[in-house]
């Protein structure tokens, strides 16, 4: 049992599984053991094969326990549903819901929240956190979202001691080194991990072809390899498709339309399904399309069942909201079986459409990637419209993750016999991209954690400095850090050992050291153009930020890149030259070309560049020497006075170990000594460096608190106790705008329209529209936004 109390665990095991609709697969029995044991459970399985039972059975045993549960979620639509879940199992007095949209029955000993809630709530030291038994964490494997994965190891970090966890994860690779992190700071937990899916997956590939009205629908795998037949579909590619007089590529091979999908899908009887578009507004724009076509999948007693499933659902909406949301069209593509689900729509409308597709009533969903996220809508297939997707800032291909997360929808247990995804023909996309995703199993989980702003006001709120370091130091993104570094331990040892033998190797001839320098000395001496060639080579690797060791007419030591450019010569004549604009710690600039340089210059190392970066500012040039100062990079090289040829071959020459039978094997293992000791002083700065990344940030922000007044040394002041209360990427933003009054005064549609900035993506690859103000007033306090925004960052 979880904790101590209640009835007998084999009783409440057995009522539980006397309830189930299918008999237990073997990983749920063996996620059931690890609970009954007191332990708290990872399970990866794919989606749709059952993981939500161990949850449901954890939940049973906290109430069994007199204690509470609490099931939280990365999205609202998925509380929502698991709400209604658990109150048809355990009744609607038993179960509560907190998510941003709704507040109800809060105090019940089962809550459903998204995970930020309870996040929140641990910040808050809530007393609903009084007798919590077990945490449902589903989809944990969010925990790599850029912006939201650390809200997950938070809440593993700071829940209650006692507290067992359950952790629902797609199947990742390296759930293993997951349940170890969670071991170290919850204590014991053990892995249950489920590779088959429980229906199978088929993969195909949909093509459009001018020569013939028939879509090609291929098997992307065959014997689970990639079809021989596909890659002759990437012939006509925009590179090498044959061109039309005006230049344009004629291409035999296209991208079906979606109302070409449908209907062959229909054709294939492969509906229901659900066919994934990374746009709210291209999921608009294909239902309008499949309504304007006059599609229609459903029979008359499913549109009556429709309709009154959608009246139940927007009893609450006026006549005029329902016309400001198209209800007339929402309700006629239903009707036909059509309907899009994004987080943009109004949540009556989105919970119709969740409706009527569990119930089998509506044949094709098209949908964002949101309804992949645990919302319990299985289809007999999937459609992906693209492998990729722009985020908002740039477009990124669909990862083994993404795919593995989309396609879990893929089948119905009990009612399908196989599960198809289907990914549609692109240009931009080879066959063999598409067969490599198809054949993933499974992805590894990268941590995303790190320090926010409001993070960093709760922890200085609630622990002294050190705990807060430890705090962070108990990150899976730390534990994953510090596994690589014993890694770069190991690899350090070995270095060493090497080291060793050589130095044994020269330990009885000290002065090999000084005629390696001097032969050094002797090649240098003699360069000439090949050594130009050498420094343009050398010079062509450098970017702003690289610390460089020189020796030129006008300085000699570290100096850092501010600009690199390749310029026309100002006498028009030869090649063009390669122009540096450095600074040394001295914050003296100079702009340095190929005949400046003595020798070839070394890279040493780098220096974090002030961001926004103006490599021509006076400040710039003074924070960037600044930086320098304190560069414990590589070590500079040993001044030594230029010689000519003769005279450096004739001091080499008088050196006693130049006479010496062994003088090149002495000479080749100092010089390798030399490079091993580089190597290994590299590597003990990145074990450093990898062992101190989350604490040196954490730092940073709270210097940057106290700058801006939210501290006050390890006291937050009055702003930073608001800050500790805002939860939002912008927080230290918002916080600093409420600080300023940005929002005080205005009437609700205009704070609701100053307030959007805050919450607005552009997900557009097209230029994002002209922005515009209700007023003079919010177009000055939207500017004095922007002005603090450019100060946050300078």
């Amino acid at each position: 049992m979880l904790q101590g109390g209640g009835p007998h665990p084999d009783a409440v095991r057995a009522a539980f599984v006397a309830r189930q609709e299918f008999p237990l697969d073997a990983f749920q029995v063996a996620a059931l053991d690890v609970l009954d044991a007191g332990r708290s459970v990872l399970v990866a399985a794919p989606t749709g094969s059952g993981k939500t039972v161990v949850a449901e059975y954890a939940v049973d045993v906290a109430l069994a326990a007199g204690g509470k549960a609490f099931y939280t979620t990365p999205i609202k639509a998925l509380s929502n549903q698991k709400f209604a879940d658990l109150s048809r199992r355990h009744g609607r007095d038993q179960v509560g819901l907190l998510t941003g949209d709704n507040a109800v029955n809060g105090d019940a000993p089962v809550v459903v929240m998204t995970t930020e809630v309870l996040r929140n709530m641990i910040y808050a030291a809530s007393p609903a956190l009084r007798g919590l038994h077990v945490v449902v964490l589903d989809e944990v494997h969010y925990l790599q979202d850029t912006y939201r994965g650390p809200v997950w190891e938070e809440v593993i970090i700071h829940s209650p001691p006692g507290v067992r966890f359950v952790c629902l994860s797609a199947t990742v690779s390296n759930a293993e080194e997951l349940t170890d992190w969670i071991s170290t700071v919850r204590g014991p937990t053990e892995a249950v991990i489920e590779t088959r899916r429980p229906v199978e997956l088929v993969n195909t590939y949909l093509v459009g072809d001018k020569s013939t009205p028939r879509l090609h629908l291929l098997p992307t795998l065959v014997d689970g390899r990639p079809n021989p037949e596909g890659p002759r579909f990437d012939a006509d590619s925009l590179r090498t498709a044959p061109r039309s007089p005006r230049g344009r590529p004629r291409r035999r091979w296209f991208t079906p339309n979606r109302l070409e999908v449908v209907d062959r899908l229909a054709d294939e009887d492969l509906l229901p399904a659900i066919h994934f578009i990374f746009s709210r507004a291209a999921c608009a724009d294909a239902v309008s399309l499949c309504l304007d076509a006059g599609i229609r999948l459903t029979a008359p007693d499913e549109r009556a069942r429709i309709r009154a499933i959608v009246e139940g659902r927007v009893a609450g909406l006026s006549d005029a909201d329902l016309s400001v949301l198209g209800y007339g069209r929402y309700l006629a593509a239903l009707e036909a079986g059509i309907a899009s689900h994004h987080a943009g729509m109004v949540p009556p409308f989105k919970e119709a459409v969740e409706a009527c597709f569990v119930e089998g009533l509506v044949k094709v969903v098209f949908a964002t990637e949101t309804l992949a996220l645990g919302i319990n809508m299985p289809a007999r297939t999937v459609v992906i419209d693209k492998l990729t997707k722009f985020t908002g800032e740039r477009h990124e291909a669909v990862t083994p993750a993404d795919y593995t997360q989309l396609t879990g929808r893929a089948g119905r247990r009990g009612i399908d016999p196989l599960g198809h995804a289907v990914v549609l023909w692109s240009p931009y996309v080879g066959f063999d991209q598409v067969a490599a995703l198809s054949s993933s199993r499974s992805f590894r989980l990268r941590s995303a954690f790190r320090p926010t702003y409001n993070m960093a006001a709760n922890l200085v709120a609630r622990y002294e400095p050190g705990e807060a370091h430890a705090l962070l130091n108990r990150s899976f993104a730390q534990y994953q850090t510090d596994r690589s570094v014993v890694d770069l331990e190991t690899r350090l040892a070995r270095r060493r050992a090497v080291l060793a033998e050589l130095e044994r190797t020269t330990v009885d001839r000290p002065d090999v050291a000084e005629y390696a320098r001097l032969v050094a000395a002797s090649r240098e001496a003699g360069a000439t153009s090949a050594q130009h060639g050498a420094i343009e080579t050398a010079l062509s690797r450098v970017r702003p930020g690289t610390v460089l060791d020189v020796r030129t007419t006008t300085m000699s030591g570290p100096v850092a890149v501010l600009t690199y450019a390749v310029r026309a010569r100002r006498s028009g004549d030869g090649p063009q030259e390669t122009r540096l604009r450095v600074v040394n710690p001295k914050r003296r600039v100079v702009t340095l070309t190929v005949p400046d340089f003595h020798d070839v210059p070394e890279v040493v190392g780098e220096v974090e560049l002030p961001q926004p970066f103006a490599p021509h500012a006076r400040s710039t040039e003074h924070r960037v020497a600044d930086q320098l100062r304190r560069f414990k990079g590589g070590r500079s090289r040993p001044k030594r006075p230029g010689a000519t040829v003769g005279q450096a071959r004739r001091v080499l020459e008088d050196h006693p170990l130049h006479a010496h039978p062994d003088r090149d094997v002495l000479v080749g293992a100092y010089q390798r000594a030399e490079r091993i000791r580089r190597e290994v002083d590299d590597m003990l700065a990145s074990v450093t460096a990898s062992t101190a990344t989350l604490a040196r940030r954490f730092d940073r922000v709270l210097a940057l608190l106290e700058a801006w007044g939210h501290l006050d040394g390890w006291a937050l002041t009055d702003k930073g106790r608001r800050l500790g209360r805002i939860y939002h990427e912008c927080d230290l933003l918002l916080a600093e705008a409420l600080d300023e009054g940005l929002f005080d005064d205005l009437g609700p549609a205009a704070l609701a329209g100053l307030v959007s900035v805050f919450g607005y993506e552009h997900r557009s690859a097209s230029p994002p529209p002209p922005s515009w103000f209700p007023s003079a007033d919010v177009r000055e306090r939207y500017r004095r936004i922007e002005a603090l925004t450019r100060d946050l960052h300078a």
